[in-house]
């Protein structure tokens, strides 16, 4: 079998299983967030932080609780990160710096899972479990959250109240991510993922001496890392690592754990409104550009332009052999399309184009599925956006949902997607003016250029994968990346929730013949070409100096 064939029948089989768990999960979601029965430990947990789980709130109790717990989340993980010497299970492992325990925490409570450390050499059992891995399910919960009171928001009427935030996260960690996660360890150690408390051991011959290994919960911790579209390595290779990603058959279950639940979120969206149809005119927008992005990264990696090519089936630099060109391929676009940035392989290896179709899929804003409840909310962002602009074209009052799209909900909208391009260019640029980030780039020209530009959009955009050629462990990388994670995660969603109270205050408009029909496939096509025209032209001139250049003259 060729390697094009297998990477097809790869993307085949992927979507096929993707089908196959849409509507159960998706109905499951809209029945855990509609529910307004509070199981015994999730009643536990309220009493223990002092919460009332029926207490509805509106936008701005809703923004408080999303920014306290997030601030009280990053001051315990950097606390953690800085007493590990002296707490039990550390593996001899010292205190982390100052400015990388911060940016750590940033990253993590961000959902965006940067890391300018190497995990095996830094961190020990007590801060991967008891700090990472338990931020991987919270940060995720807390998206998933966010984008459930948009939904509401747009589900309601005549009220400002959009749920409770303290049910919404605990219901999404305990009901959702918790009993997929399980299941997800259980095959990860079925397949060769290791799964210990185990210390530091040699092992082996290695050059004429002995290679020293750590082990740890890993299976655990990396289900949910893509599960959560988190995706922090528990060792420096992250997903190319054989005791995170063994076998073939692991590495497509990762990439299925990362599309789930973000795809299965428009299934809840549409039951959560009353209409499955619109539901699916999101998912078809999500579906047609994943599936474009992967055909052009294939595209370009498989592409013949040697004989070295020719002889490997591919651009095989960077890549493990045990996935290949199709399975690094799918991986790399199914980790930059959303907010996982786990890697399989150096995404810095990749062709000039396929490197910035990587980049590209994040400065998209990672809504293509997008990360879990981020990808949901973006999009729809973008769909407020696309209605607007077809209210323009045919000179009526845009609607969405039964919901008018007057001045404040288009200054909410368009102040979202404003802040991602600000925050990337911005500090990029004042990376490359500046001597000493400039230090930090292993390469120069166009390439030397894309590491600095994909560190910023990485984290910027919550996504958290490198180009691995640049040293983001200094000072300046480690406060501005984590700056860019915490605006980039947090300043849209005060967007969103405001957003949201503003549309459940509203009465429904009744449809009219003249209304947009938003279910249909001319308006999914009208997103996409606004995706791609506002989002995507943002960074045109930014990616004509990196990638594109790159690309252009190989």
């Amino acid at each position: 079998m060729s390697p094009v064939t297998a990477g097809v029948l790869q993307l085949i089989a992927l979507i096929a299983a993707l089908a196959l768990a849409y509507r159960p999960l998706g109905d499951y979601m809209a029945k855990v967030y509609s529910s307004e029965k509070h199981y015994k430990p999730e009643k536990w947990i309220y009493k223990a932080i002092g919460a009332n789980p029926s207490a509805e709130m509106r936008w701005p109790a809703y923004l408080r609780a999303v920014l306290a717990f997030s601030a009280v989340s990053v001051l315990f993980l950097y606390l953690m990160q800085r007493v590990q010497g002296i707490l039990p299970g550390s593996l001899g492992f010292v205190a982390i710096d100052p400015d990388q325990a911060f940016n750590t925490a940033a990253s993590f409570v961000a959902n965006t899972n940067w890391q300018s450390y190497y995990g095996e050499q830094a961190m020990g059992h007590v801060v991967q479990t008891g700090g990472l891995a338990v931020q991987n399910f919270v940060s995720a919960a807390v998206g998933m959250a966010v984008a459930v009171a948009l939904v509401r928001g747009f589900a309601r009427s005549r009220t400002g109240e959009l749920g409770n935030f303290w049910a919404d996260l605990v219901r999404g960690t305990v009901r959702i991510l918790l009993p997929i996660s399980v299941i997800g360890a259980i095959v990860l150690v079925a397949c060769g993922a290791i799964q210990n408390f185990a210390g530091i051991h040699e092992v082996g011959q290695f050059l004429g001496g002995t290679q020293q290994w750590n082990g740890g919960a890993v299976a655990s911790q990396e289900v949910i890392k893509e599960l959560g579209t988190n995706g922090g390595g528990y060792f420096n290779a992250n997903s190319a690592h054989p005791f995170e990603n063994p076998t073939p058959f692991s590495n497509l279950f990762e990439i299925f754990l990362i599309l789930l639940i973000p795809f299965a979120l428009t299934r809840t969206f549409g039951r959560m409104v009353g209409n499955l149809r619109q539901g699916y005119a999101i998912l078809a927008t999500m579906g047609i550009l994943w599936v474009a992005f992967t055909a052009l990264m294939m595209w370009t990696e498989f592409a013949h332009h040697g004989p070295a090519f020719d002889v490997a089936g591919g651009a095989m630099e960077g890549k493990e052999t045990r996935f290949g060109v199709g399975g690094s391929s799918i991986f790399a676009v199914a980790t930059t399309l959303t907010s996982t940035g786990a890697v399989n392989s150096f995404h810095s290896s990749y062709t000039g184009l396929g490197g910035g179709i990587a980049m590209l899929g994040m400065q998209l804003g990672e809504i293509a599925p997008g990360g879990v409840g981020s990808g949901l909310y973006g999009m729809l962002i973008m769909a407020i956006i696309a209605v607007f602009i077809a209210g323009l074209m045919v000179g009526r009052t845009p609607e969405y949902l039964g919901k008018k799209i007057g001045t404040q909900q288009i200054k909410l909208a368009a102040c979202y997607i404003l802040i991602t391009p600000a925050l990337v260019l911005g500090f990029t640029a004042a990376a490359m003016a500046l001597d000493t980030p400039a230090n930090s780039m292993t390469n120069t020209g166009a390439h030397g250029f894309s590491e600095i530009l994909y560190a910023y959009t990485s984290g910027a955009n919550n996504n958290g994968s490198a180009f691995a050629g640049l040293n983001a462990d200094t000072q300046w990388f480690n406060s501005t990346i984590g700056i860019a994670m915490l605006l980039g995660r947090f300043l849209p969603m005060v967007f969103v929730l405001a957003l949201a109270g503003s549309l459940a205050e509203q009465k429904p408009v009744p449809e009219t013949a003249g209304t947009l029909r938003t279910d249909k496939p001319l308006y999914a096509g009208l997103l996409v070409g606004t995706i791609l025209i506002i989002t995507g032209l943002t960074y045109f001139p930014a990616l004509a100096l990196g990638p594109l250049a790159e690309g252009l003259a190989s």
